[in-house]
């Protein structure tokens, strides 16, 4: 059984999102140095590379991290072939034309913004679903949607998703991955006791 780890690794030159904290990376002890152990510390902010979205990250008020289902995030899951939607954005009219089986809970959308983490720095010429689309997704009770850069809609989209449970997992790398059935796990960070976090980082 083969298996994809599809999450984007960390490293301090990765693209970010434009605004977002910067990514550091260091050694905070070092044995060379005389310490005990070698000890890294890592600060950036919780939407870089792969991530989940929790409600509150759209919706003043709404909950964090503590409230996302790991249900929602683990279990059989449809990678569906979007690299040949063109535009700006991802709209009903464009899902309408995707392979989405029936009943399907988990969907990751694979499109041309799988190439873009080919290039350097982060770009805001990237495929995202519009309001529309996002209502699409609702309306087939997708329960999360998983998409190839680092944001899954604009604004309307989002709080569309969010508003509705739909777990949105942003950042996937899915250069090497071929549309088809998969087994998907994605587990975030649990926080320590409930937060107001917008986002946690995870592996898949």
């Amino acid at each position: 059984m083969a298996i994809h780890d599809i999450s984007v690794p960390i490293r301090s030159d990765m693209p970010i999102y434009a605004g977002d904290p910067d990514v550091e990376l260091e050694r905070a002890s070092s044995i060379a140095e005389g310490g005990h152990a070698n000890v890294s510390k890592v600060s950036m902010g919780v939407h870089t590379g792969t991530h989940v979205d929790a409600p509150v990250h759209f919706i003043e008020g709404a909950p964090g991290m503590e409230s996302v289902p790991l249900e929602a995030l683990c279990g059989p899951a449809v990678v569906v072939d979007g690299t040949g939607i063109e535009g700006d954005s991802i709209g009903e009219a464009d899902l309408e034309t995707l392979d989405i089986p029936d009943g399907a809970e988990r969907v990751i959308l694979k499109t041309r913004n799988s190439e873009l983490w080919n290039r350097e720095g982060f770009t805001r010429d990237f495929l995202r679903l519009d309001g529309g689309g996002a209502r699409f997704i609702v309306s087939r009770g997708i329960r999360m949607l998983g998409i190839d850069y680092l944001s899954v809609g604009d604004h309307d989209a989002h709080r569309e998703l969010l508003g509705a449970g739909v777990v949105p997992v942003e950042g996937l790398d899915l250069r090497e991955i071929e549309p088809g059935s998969y087994t998907f796990f994605c587990l975030p960070l649990a926080p320590s006791e409930p937060t107001r976090s917008s986002g946690r980082q995870k592996k898949v």
